[in-house]
């Protein structure tokens, strides 16, 4: 794996500890606009991945409709 796509995990993973729902969603886009400054980018399904780890049934759907929400930005952006 890419040393900076790792270390952006690391990052994102460490800042969503203890955070949830609406307070996911500007780490998600830091997240996402750091890799594309780096030409990387993230499937949902990692990104999804990254924001899960640690959370509970309810907070991981709130995860899956920020998730979503923002993979619809994107793909609008395009």
């Amino acid at each position: 794996m890419d040393p900076i796509k790792l270390e952006l995990i690391k990052m994102a993973a460490a800042q969503t500890a203890g955070k949830s729902g609406k307070d996911l969603a500007p780490i998600l886009f830091a997240l996402i606009t750091n890799a594309g400054k780096h030409n990387i980018q993230f499937s949902p399904e990692e990104i999804t991945l990254i924001l899960k780890e640690g959370k509970s049934d309810a907070e991981k759907a709130q995860i899956d409709r920020t998730v979503n929400m923002a993979a619809s930005m994107l793909k609008k952006k395009a």
